[in-house]
């Protein structure tokens, strides 16, 4: 494409006139790179296009409302959230260029956000793969510490600074509670037990084995210290493939397989999301990839006012 700004016949003056001369400033004045130009001219020229069928005949009609038609159009057409944001930049920029040449006194587009780029999230490990992984049946103190901080990983659902970060006195084996310290330095109590159990205890026995005298860490390294966030990525997926998974393993990816297992086995959403220490409940319901059917069946079963006929449907837990 040729840098020159080539008038567009199928627009009417009052949209194109306009483009043209911001497409000179931005050569001439901005200095932005050729392909944030062609990028801009492009984003453009399409909500030109949008514009005309609207019958929209000039950029000084285009309001906030029209601003967030010509984003939401993108997103119907299936752009990906970065080129939303091109196309509301690209709309920035050319209404602060009608600002300083007078023809509008206000950016219509400053207030209309891009969507969020969605994070990918990790396959999470099914139940058999989960079983498989776990089947560690060595005694040497390292391979029971492993164990020991896979089964708490996924039997609890920790994040790992939370695992890496719990000393011997947090660990309360006849409640079945740990004491983690979460994101935002926010305490909570994590209940854990079965296999988890068993294994903090066998572990438990063998830490003096490497622990240095005087050492607060439940989990330490070979060299006697707390273990740190590098060795226990590394232990784990180094179990990975010795215990034969195909897919690569990660703290992380044990923590989604816990959510992803408790919340297929109890339906309870805000239960799940106390668990994993979220503070909205929005963030739980992305981390688990939660369709909306499964997400308005939890809301029908536990709201008050979602029944408007009837006795409601008893809490099950307050």
């Amino acid at each position: 494409m040729s840098d020159q700004a080539t008038p567009n016949a199928n627009l009417p003056s009052g949209l194109q006139k306009p483009l043209d001369k911001f497409y000179e400033y931005l050569r001439s004045e901005k200095g932005l790179s050729l392909h944030t130009q062609r990028n801009y001219r492009q984003q453009l020229e399409t909500m030109g296009q949008h514009l005309n069928e609207m019958g929209v005949k000039a950029w000084t009609q285009v309001d906030a409302g029209w601003v967030r038609q010509l984003a939401g159009k993108g997103m119907r057409e299936g752009m990906k959230a970065s080129s939303i944001a091109t196309r509301l930049s690209s709309l920035r920029s050319f209404f602060d260029f009608l600002i300083l040449r007078g023809e509008l006194t206000a950016n219509p587009a400053k207030g209309v956000s891009a969507p969020r780029k969605q994070r990918p999230l990790p396959k999470n490990l099914d139940v058999d793969e989960v079983s498989q992984l776990l089947e560690v049946d060595e005694t040497d103190p390292l391979a029971i510490r492993d164990r020991a901080m896979m089964e708490m990983m996924y039997g609890a659902g920790l994040r790992l600074a939370e695992m890496v970060g719990i000393d011997v006195k947090h660990l309360n084996l006849s409640s079945g509670e740990i004491r983690v310290i979460g994101k935002g330095n926010k305490e909570r109590k994590v209940p854990f037990s079965g296999y988890a159990t068993e294994w903090a205890q066998k572990w438990l026995k063998v830490r003096g084995e490497l622990a240095k005298p005087g050492e607060p860490a439940l989990f330490v390294s070979k060299l006697g210290t707390r273990i740190s966030h590098r060795s226990v990525q590394k232990r784990m997926a180094e179990w990975g493939q010795k215990q034969s998974l195909a897919s690569h393993v990660s703290p992380h990816k044990l923590r989604h397989s816990f959510a992803t297992h408790m919340l297929e086995s109890s339906n309870n959403l805000r239960a799940v999301q106390e668990l994993l220490g979220h503070e909205n409940i929005s963030t739980t319901q992305i981390y688990t990839h939660l369709d909306f059917q499964h997400l308005a069946q939890a809301y029908d079963q536990a709201h008050p006012r979602a029944h408007k006929k009837g006795k409601p449907k008893q809490q099950e837990d307050s």
